[in-house]
């Protein structure tokens, strides 16, 4: 597949309008088949990418009629949205799809249908039109916006339907969203990769980058700040690239500072940041730019320069930890550093880990996604040596998480008796009376609290900080 940048194609609008004729078919089709409303079960599993796709399959479903169930035993449509970046999440997949064999065979008129990252793999594809013939659509990454048509021809033809074109992608826009959650909200900014690390399977089934035109992402932001959304997170492969195919360039940062002026009481997030396109600027924006979360999610994967060549991340350590200087240095202790980790790459000596575990204690992230090496079909990690054990490599895994716990612990014990303006996002898990918040730096702090403060943002104190999460009280206006 070519690196090569290319111009984005844009899905037309004569198209869109077509699938909108499809989705009226598909309408009257279960309209005429079922004497209610039938019932789609929606699965997801991977980024918060896919999240942001099946909203969008959810939006278009719920314009042909269905409405949603959590229980896939019950309903009459279910779609498993996959997950291509380790082996545990394709593991997961299969035996959930195959588990649904029986319930087929029982619910014959129940569609099935897989989308998604392992769909986009040929080798994938083809295990489930050879082994799961209870299947009966299967549709990769870049045609979501082609589900009516997809859908209709599954209900009304007599063939499976699979539609996988292999290509770079394209932007898709005016698809409906429906949202899963009322208190914060999914924006995807861009597309696709272009970074090809060699462990990596996403530039292979998620295609080159391709950015949202600004107008575009600025309408949404706005619809979303006046439906009374009050965090929203831009959603990329690597945010950090964003704008660098629109003719005129546009900067991500400078997209940041549009989006901060826009009235109204909201913090942005954003995810995922690539330390070679991660620039002073942007962290400049995040610390002048008041509704800009001062929480920056960068992925390091290795301490050791050898093993970063050898993963294709075009930066150093020395380039990375300059980053995080400069980020320390204009926010101080108010920002929230986390990062991503790869434990037991092919070739990584005990030596290499000891130089992440180094790393690990001079940055002092507030957490980390840490995981060991999964070999991903296609992509160049696959067939370098791997002469480390599996065992060996859980050794290494289980050194990394106790140091971060340790580290995770004092980073939290710094807030102790601080008051953060919070966003309550949700039920809490310290107790039944507790609701959960975020902090500007994306720390979870519960407190007591009625159910009535989700959504909102309220000044909190922490009283006591733990190792994941902070137990805290609401300050009344008075002591404020």
């Amino acid at each position: 597949m070519s690196k090569d940048t290319k111009k984005t194609a844009v899905i037309s609008s004569e198209e869109l309008q077509r699938q909108e004729q499809f989705s009226q078919k598909v309408s009257s089709a279960v309209s005429a088949r079922y004497s209610s409303k039938p019932l789609a079960c929606v699965i997801t599993y991977g980024c918060q990418q896919n999240v942001a796709d099946s909203e969008k399959i959810k939006g278009m479903l719920e314009l042909m009629g269905y409405d949603f169930t959590s229980d896939r035993l019950e309903a009459q449509l279910i779609i498993f949205n996959t997950c291509a970046v380790r082996e545990h999440a394709e593991d997961r997949v299969f035996g959930n799809v195959g588990s649904l064999k029986s319930y087929k065979r029982e619910h014959p008129d129940t569609i099935i249908a897989l989308c998604g990252c392992m769909m986009q793999q040929k080798h994938i594809a083809d295990k489930i039109k050879k082994s799961y013939p209870f299947v009966d659509l299967v549709f990769g990454t870049h045609v979501i916006h082609q589900l009516p048509e997809l859908l209709y021809r599954a209900m009304t033809g007599r063939r499976r339907v699979f539609e996988i074109p292999d290509m770079d992608g394209a932007i898709a826009e005016g698809i409906p969203v429906k949202r899963d959650n009322d208190a914060k909200a999914w924006l995807p900014i861009m597309y696709g990769c272009n970074n090809f690390c060699t462990y990596c399977i996403v530039p292979y089934v998620r295609g080159r980058e391709r950015s949202r035109e600004k107008a575009d992402i600025i309408k949404e932001f706005k619809e979303l700040v006046n439906q009374g959304y009050k965090e929203i997170t831009l959603l990329g492969q690597n945010v950090n690239s964003y704008g660098k195919d629109l003719t005129p360039n546009v900067s991500f940062a400078s997209l940041l500072r549009e989006l901060n002026d826009i009235d109204g009481d909201f913090r942005i997030r954003f995810m995922t940041s690539h330390p070679k396109d991660c620039t002073f600027e942007l962290i400049e924006v995040m610390a002048q730019c008041e509704k800009v979360a001062q929480h920056l999610h960068l992925p390091f994967q290795s301490g050791s320069d050898r093993v970063l060549k050898a993963m294709n991340r075009h930066y150093t350590r020395g380039q990375y930890l300059k980053l995080i200087n400069y980020a320390k240095e204009l926010m101080g202790d108010e920002l929230s550093i986390t990062s991503d980790i790869i434990v037991g790459f092919p070739g990584e000596t005990y030596e290499d880990f000891k130089e992440t575990l180094s790393l690990v204690e001079e940055v002092k992230a507030t957490s980390l996604f840490t995981f060991i090496y999964s070999p991903r079909k296609g992509t160049p990690a696959a067939e370098m040596p791997d002469p480390i054990s599996a065992e060996e490599k859980s050794k290494w895994f289980k050194e990394l998480t106790d140091l971060q716990e340790q580290i995770s612990a004092s980073q939290m014990a710094l807030h102790k008796g601080k008051v953060f303006k919070c966003y309550v996002y949700g039920k809490g898990k310290l107790g039944d009376n507790y609701v959960a918040a975020r902090n500007d730096g994306n720390l979870i702090i519960e407190f007591e609290g009625d159910e009535s403060l989700i959504g909102t943002f309220q000044k909190v104190k922490v009283i006591e900080p733990l190792t994941f999460v902070m137990r805290g009280e609401m300050l009344k206006e008075k002591e404020i």
